[in-house]
C-alpha cells in the first residue's frame, strides 16, 4: 500500500484520538503511522493493531503522512476505514 491509497481513501481517520476510536469500534482496514512519531503517542496504536490484527504500514515523516492525509501540519497516525 502507498501513500496514494491513503490521499484517495474515502474514508479515513487522522491523528492518534481518531486512530484509536477507529481500532476500538473495529472500523480500520489499515493504519499508518510515522516513524518520527513519538513512542508514547503511537504506543495504544501499536498496541491496538497486534490486538486486532491490522496492518501497519511506516511513514518515514509526520510531515509526509500529514500531506497524504491532505492537512497542513504532520501526523502521528492515520486510517483508513472499512467502506
Amino acid at each position: 500500500m502507498s501513500h496514494d491509497e491513503l490521499k484517495m481513501a474515502k474514508r479515513k481517520a487522522v491523528g492518534t484520538k481518531q486512530t484509536i476510536k477507529a481500532l476500538e469500534r473495529g472500523e480500520a482496514r489499515v493504519i499508518y503511522l510515522a516513524r518520527d512519531a513519538e513512542e508514547r503517542v503511537i504506543k495504544n496504536v501499536i498496541e491496538l493493531c497486534k490486538a486486532n490484527g491490522v496492518k501497519v504500514v511506516h511513514v518515514d515523516t509526520m510531515a509526509q503522512l500529514g500531506k497524504a492525509c491532505g492537512i497542513e501540519v504532520g501526523a502521528a497516525s492515520a486510517a483508513i476505514l472499512v467502506d
